[in-house]
């Protein structure tokens, strides 16, 4: 892929060096988890001491709402599980874990969502969020929206209210952020899908 297909939008915030460090260090996996798909792999930045303090201050930077304007941050399975309590403790938060389904003991709420090849859902507890709760929704990646508009949905059929989101990286073409409404909406890096 060539670096002109890759915008850093976090670029002034965080300087020329260390967005192209960030970006160097996303893995890009053809073919998984099946044919046609790149996968965008986190998981280098995060090992990565250097990578991870810049991912979060980029984050902390770039948030669609000031951190006034929200109580707690709300991270979807998997990998938004990883920075969003790291985000959550930097900003003096609460985390909510938006979880896969089955994956709660508790009593839980969920919601469905469409898939390319079927149907999802994700969980959280009854009691995660208050009633008019303010909720920052992360996740590393927006695609087609479904699990991010899923989890939006259940924020807000439990009584709370979503702020905004935050994705590390947005893929271009698959129209994710289109579902997610009128909310404020931030990515630090947006990829060709």
């Amino acid at each position: 892929m060539a670096q002109s297909d890759i915008t850093i939008e976090a670029l002034n915030t965080v300087g020329k060096e260390d967005a192209e460090y960030l970006v160097s260090l996303v893995r890009s996996v053809p073919g998984f988890p099946k044919e046609g798909i790149i996968f965008r792999d986190f998981m280098p930045v995060i090992a990565d001491p250097r990578g991870l303090q810049i991912l979060i201050a980029a984050i902390a930077e770039t948030l669609p709402v000031a951190p006034e304007q929200f109580d707690a941050v709300a991270g979807l399975e998997s990998r938004g599980f990883l920075f969003g309590p790291i985000l959550a403790a930097q900003l003096g938060k609460g985390f909510i874990a938006v979880r896969k389904a089955g994956k709660l003991p508790p009593e839980t709420i969920g919601e469905s969502y469409d898939l390319e090849y079927g149907t999802a859902s994700v969980e959280i507890e009854t009691s995660a969020v208050a009633h008019g709760e303010r909720v920052l929704i992360v996740d590393d990646l927006i695609a087609t929206g479904g699990t991010a508009k899923a989890a939006a949905d259940l924020i807000e059929k439990a009584g709370g209210k979503v702020a905004g989101f935050s994705f590390v990286m947005r893929l271009n073409g698959l129209d994710g952020i289109d579902k997610l409404g009128d909310v404020p909406v931030t990515s630090l890096i947006s990829m060709p899908a």
